[in-house]
């Protein structure tokens, strides 16, 4: 059978909300996971299947190519916020931000396939104080140096239901009475999921796209301390904010990374905290003048 997008990372939070409103736009999706067996909502839709593969096997991501047709579309939303530190990026960001989109690349040319929507990050930089935006700037650049018909995404924090930046704060302010917090005053536009894929989907019809780089911003900018006091009051919980010099929060993460369990702070997203997180003052506004979208704000969470 063949399909009008392959969706890689359509089994993550964005990808799921992206997967349904291609399904509702009337497009077929292969989405290929390593995790099978999750996203049972979206097994439930007649116009998705999940297949067992590897995108990081080039092998199987030929063969993924060979079952989208000529004039449909390869959509990457592949991201990882954690790595062990290293110069200039880990192996980890390495391989999800820089040899995947090259390999996608590559497949695609191999393949006959040119339409490609690339899912970065606002302050991805080449230069930049992390290693994420170092790595995700390394990505753009692969993709603005190939042939295809590519659009780049650069979102803010998404924030949404199922998101793991907000839901965090939640769950900390839960279990805290107080929360020492050091970058409170690092600055975020929060972007919601699905203002994010609404603009992707728009984008598929849209030639005006191609060779165009977005950045997609939510109406308001937060406050660190802003945003956890939000998950706070959305977890219906009292939780004392404590602002902690940079040092300390440096320290923090630094414990976290060797805690058990998922890595919830890192020292690299310290360093990205360098910059603030929001539209640069002669940007566009891309959802509202490019896509038409009449943006969410977080505040709807609620």
């Amino acid at each position: 059978m063949q399909y009008d997008i392959l969706l890689i990372g359509g089994n993550g939070f964005v990808g799921r909300v992206m997967a349904a409103q291609l399904q509702f736009a009337g497009y077929s999706v292969l989405i290929p996971s390593s995790r099978p067996n999750s996203g049972r909502e979206l097994r439930m839709l007649p116009k998705i299947y999940i297949e067992d593969a590897d995108v990081h096997d080039f092998d199987e991501l030929q063969s993924l190519c060979t079952r989208i047709r000529p004039n449909g579309a390869v959509i990457n939303l592949v991201g990882v916020l954690h790595d062990k530190p290293a110069q200039p990026y880990g192996k980890v960001f390495k391989a999800a931000h820089v040899d995947l989109p090259k390999n996608i690349i590559t497949a695609m040319q191999v393949h006959g396939l040119k339409r490609y929507l690339h899912m970065s990050a606002l302050g991805a930089d080449s230069k930049g104080p992390s290693m994420y935006q170092r790595s995700k700037g390394d990505g753009e650049a692969a993709v603005k140096a190939s042939n295809l018909d590519w659009t780049i995404f650069r979102p803010s924090v998404i924030f949404g239901e199922q998101d793991q930046f907000i839901n965090l704060f939640a769950k900390l302010t839960k279990l805290f009475p107080a929360m020492p917090l050091a970058n409170y005053q690092a600055r975020f536009q929060p972007v919601s999921v699905d203002d994010v894929a609404t603009a992707f989907i728009k984008a598929l019809t849209m030639p005006q796209t191609i060779h165009q780089s977005y950045d997609l911003v939510g109406p308001s900018v937060y406050t660190m301390k802003e945003i956890v006091e939000f998950a706070a009051h959305k977890a219906k919980t009292s939780c004392a904010i404590i602002p902690v010099p940079a040092f300390v929060g440096y320290l923090q993460a630094l414990a976290f990374e060797f805690l058990p369990g998922p890595t919830l702070m890192s020292r690299d997203n310290i360093a990205s905290m360098q910059l603030p997180n929001i539209l640069p003052s002669n940007g566009i506004d891309a959802l509202t003048e490019v896509f038409k979208i009449s943006r969410r704000r977080l505040e709807g969470m609620q």
